[in-house]
């Protein structure tokens, strides 16, 4: 690729991850100087980028600063951000001691589907043995009340529709017991679910939250088959063991589609819907602890990593500009080219994944890698010494430089990449964000010293001839 189209590439890169990285507008202060003068940010607003146009108004909102500004919000971690973190003890006496390793496998699935279904992102959901106990430990950044968030991870959500024999009544009205508690199980469970979705009556007695709930293909068979022999007589359902509704059967239904009706508020309706859908939990639960890290712990860890991250690149940069002039510079810039694609990929996963949640030990990664990119650019700059020192001219120099020099770039990341590989197969939650962090970090190093800063030297007059 010519210097030229190199270098406006390089532009056009920089560019777009100077926009990802972009503040939202929220944190800007209200006034700003320019020319002078005062100058309200109320411009930045939707309301201010409104076009009359031949008495029509265009809405042009989608360009407005506001809107342009802050779309790719950095994740950060339990650690950063604060959150609840939940030990779970699973009860495994009554599985087989050959099945108990699948039965924890089964149930952190299942909770892992429960924190998704409540649009919790980047809950860390791993299983652990210690001796013949095992737990589920689960992290839920951004969660502030650790009390509800252990109602949605740690309740079995056991869902079984019951009919009510013949016999039942009279057995009733002998002990003063009600009828419903007679029930007997139908073999219609949460297990022949399909889906289910919080709704709201629209007439009768309950017009406020439901739980639509609808059958697999089998589900609805048996569903069908309940309701034909049931009309005219109640169909309570169960969760947990707990009546949560009494309806009564007034046709055969047809389709797999109910409503569970009760005294919901939204936020029961939902979480009910939510453990629903996720599956009932194969063992029962037990919380062991559940702790809320408070978010002045993660601002202070943001705040140190910070000051640490840039006291550290300030001296690389002066130490590469003092001891290399011209080349420095160059590197430097190249560094910092190298540092805004880094933290635009954490932000935007390449829409192709998701975004990188940081955590300390992220960071620590990120930190590494920008080492590395500057290792790199250290080793070209001395092949390219060595080079001129032979007699050879400006450009010639330049490229031996980079050819010789590739070499040792190359065996020494696809090490690190190798490294970072085994850690995220092998590592738990921290590890792995190491060394996703450590991996994006280092290719993108070896563009920017392949790529970026050769760029750079092949601009300079000197390694033109």
């Amino acid at each position: 690729m010519k210097p030229r189209v190199s270098l406006w590439f390089i532009v056009v890169l920089t560019v777009v991850a100077l926009w990802i990285n972009l503040p939202s507008s929220s944190v800007l202060p209200g006034w700003v100087n320019v020319a002078g003068k005062k100058v309200s940010l109320s411009y930045l607003k939707l309301d201010r980028w409104r076009v009359p146009i031949l008495g029509r108004e265009l809405n042009l909102d989608f360009l407005s600063p506001a809107h342009l500004m802050g779309l790719f919000p950095v994740k950060l971690g339990l650690d950063l951000q604060g959150g609840t973190q939940l030990t779970l003890q699973t009860d495994m006496s009554k599985i087989d001691p050959a099945d108990r390793d699948t039965a924890l496998e089964a149930a952190r699935q299942v909770i892992e589907r429960r924190v998704n279904f409540d649009g919790v992102s980047e809950a860390v959901v791993q299983s652990s043995k210690l001796g013949e106990e095992r737990r589920i430990l689960v992290e839920l950044p951004g969660i502030k009340d650790a009390s509800a968030a252990a109602e949605l991870v740690g309740k079995t959500a056991q869902l079984d529709f019951r009919e009510i024999p013949a016999s039942a009544y009279a057995e009733a009205t002998k002990s003063g017991t009600p009828v419903i508690y007679y029930a007997q199980p139908t073999g219609l469970t949460g297990a022949d679910l399909k889906k289910a979705a919080v709704t709201f009556g629209q007439s009768g007695k309950n017009t406020g939250p439901e739980v639509s709930i609808q059958f697999t293909d089998e589900g609805a068979k048996k569903f069908a088959d309940i309701t034909k022999r049931n009309i005219g007589k109640p169909l309570p359902i169960f969760l947990d063991g707990v009546p949560v509704s009494d309806p009564v059967v007034s046709e055969e239904i047809v389709g797999g589609n109910a409503v569970i009706e009760g005294n919901f508020t939204s936020e029961q309706a939902k979480n009910l819907a939510i453990q629903l859908s996720a599956g009932a939990l194969p063992v029962p639960i037990e919380i062991l602890e559940q702790r809320s890290i408070g978010a002045s712990l993660g601002a202070s860890s943001v705040e140190k990593s910070l000051v640490a991250g840039t006291i550290g690149i300030v001296i690389i940069m002066v130490y590469m500009a003092a001891y290399y002039g011209i080349y420095g510079l160059l590197a430097d810039l190249a560094l910092i080219i190298y540092t805004l694609v880094v933290l635009a990929i954490f932000r935007t996963g390449l829409f192709i994944m998701p975004p990188v949640t940081l955590t300390l030990a992220g960071i620590a990664g990120f930190i590494l890698s920008i080492g590395m990119a500057v290792d790199a650019n250290i080793l070209t700059f001395e092949r390219m010494k060595e080079e001129l020192r032979m007699g050879k001219n400006g450009r010639h120099a330049l490229e031996a430089g980079f050819a010789r020099a590739w070499t040792s770039i190359r065996d020494s990341n696809v090490s690190s990449l190798i490294t970072a590989t085994i850690l995220y197969v092998l590592g738990t939650s921290v590890v792995r964000g190491f060394a996703v962090t450590l991996f994006i970090g280092v290719l993108v190093s070896m563009f920017s010293a392949i790529v970026v800063t050769r760029t750079f030297l092949r601009l300079l007059p000197r390694f033109r001839k």
